[in-house]
């Protein structure tokens, strides 16, 4: 009879190289995780920090929920993903539109995030199918054990809950950003504390009864649901050393202290904002300033109007390589409009100085937002008369670092562990 050579016991005094048989059962490894995104950065970049930071960014695969697009579809946003495409495909039906564009539709690839750290790691982005997921799932236990899912934004409620519904012994759901209602359809459930003003005392006065329901969830958290000071996303002091690194030759002789100013969508600040960053540029070695998707063309018009020629300042045009990490490596300071909590949450996992401009203009959650970050020494307001060398700092947020924390609980309460 063949002998059969088994691995030699792990020693007491080692840690390393520990053969799975030793440490647990091989089904109890969490060893791959998928993304399940909407197509929108911010979102996907959540649900990519969040990976990273539990050790598998090499190992995870996006799946996208895609929405159809042009003509009617453009106001039918606010709609759920599944109904929105029923009522496509009747619209598409009766325009009598060709068999080429109904196959447009099914499953395809779709181009790679952009590349400011949101596609790092992917191995492939493919379009959202719940029974593909769940049968992967399922036929890929044996031999990888359970599977990682974590689903970030509107869109993809139906399809993470779905999955959680139907292979909820093969798989361990992380639905980021509150769904308001039914949080037992997930197994962990991340949102930021804001996302429950509407439930205090306070948002109680402010919020009008009727849209209470629409904004906010309808229960208290309970103990699957953790809460985050602001948003999810892939910055912590490893990624800045780097980001620093790549960075180097661009950002290494920039006249110090250099100011990084980044502008979401506000639309009746950008005087406002030109202004004060006038006032403050004495103070400032250069400046550099970025626009989001969500910036509107006047607005970007005025602030390269009333500080494009001044040789201080370098307005990223979105052209080349994104500059955004290499900002929040090689910044000094930042001013964010107070629009964006992503951006804000990134600049304020830094530990350095960061001003938000417009955060008196926010309303309902967004005000408790802005009102702990300032409470806890985080932000200050951007109001012109700063002195951008003068340097503070507080203990940077460490939202991601949080979340993946009570991941690991979860899943060693559940009896399975990550296996890096």
């Amino acid at each position: 009879m063949r002998r059969i050579q088994l691995p030699e016991p792990p020693s007491p005094t080692s840690r390393s190289g520990t053969p799975d048989i030793f440490e647990s059962g091989v089904h109890t490894f969490v060893r791959r995780a998928i993304v399940i995104g909407n197509g929108f950065a911010a979102s996907e970049n959540q649900s990519v920090g969040l990976v990273r930071a539990l050790g598998l960014s090499d190992k995870h695969v996006l799946y996208r929920i895609t929405r159809p697009k042009g003509g009617i579809n453009e106001w039918l946003q606010w709609l759920p993903v599944s109904l929105h495409k029923k009522i496509d495909y009747i619209v598409r039906m009766i325009c009598g539109y060709s068999q080429l564009m109904l196959k447009s539709q099914e499953k395809k690839l779709v181009p790679l995030p952009s590349e400011n750290g949101v596609g790092a790691g992917l191995l492939a982005v493919l379009e959202a199918d719940v029974k593909e997921i769940v049968s992967f799932a399922r036929e890929t236990y044996e031999k990888e054990g359970p599977l990682l899912v974590v689903a970030c934004g509107r869109d993809t409620i139906s399809t993470a809950s779905s999955i959680k519904r139907l292979a909820s012994e093969n798989a361990f759901v992380v639905q980021i950003q509150n769904p308001r209602l039914h949080l037992n359809r997930f197994d962990m459930v991340i949102t930021p504390k804001h996302d429950y003003y509407p439930l205090t005392p306070e948002g109680q006065k402010q919020v009008p009864w009727f849209l209470r329901s629409w904004i906010t969830p309808r229960d208290p958290p309970d103990c699957h649901v953790v809460l985050t000071m602001g948003a999810l996303h892939q910055i912590d002091f490893s990624s800045i050393r780097s980001v620093a690194a790549s960075w180097h030759d661009e950002f290494a002789h920039v006249p110090r202290p250099l100011l990084v100013v980044n502008i979401g969508g506000p639309t009746n600040l950008a005087k406002q904002l030109a202004a004060s960053l006038l006032s403050v540029l004495a103070s400032c070695g250069s400046v550099r300033i970025s626009f989001s998707e969500r910036t509107p063309q006047k607005v970007s018009n005025i602030i390269v109007k009333e500080l494009g020629s001044n040789p201080k300042v370098y307005i990223w045009d979105g052209q080349g390589h994104n500059r955004h990490m290499g900002h929040l490596a090689w910044a000094d300071a930042f001013v964010v409009t107070a629009d964006s909590v992503s951006m804000i949450s990134e600049a304020c996992s830094t530990g350095k100085p960061v001003y938000v401009l417009g955060a008196e203009h926010c309303k309902w959650k967004f005000t408790e937002f802005h009102k702990s970050l300032r409470e806890q020494g985080v932000v200050r307001p951007f109001t012109g008369s700063e002195d951008i060398s003068e340097s503070w700092s507080y203990p940077p947020l460490t939202d991601t670092a949080d979340a993946a924390k009570k991941v690991h609980e979860a899943l060693a309460a559940r009896g399975w562990k990550l296996k890096v």
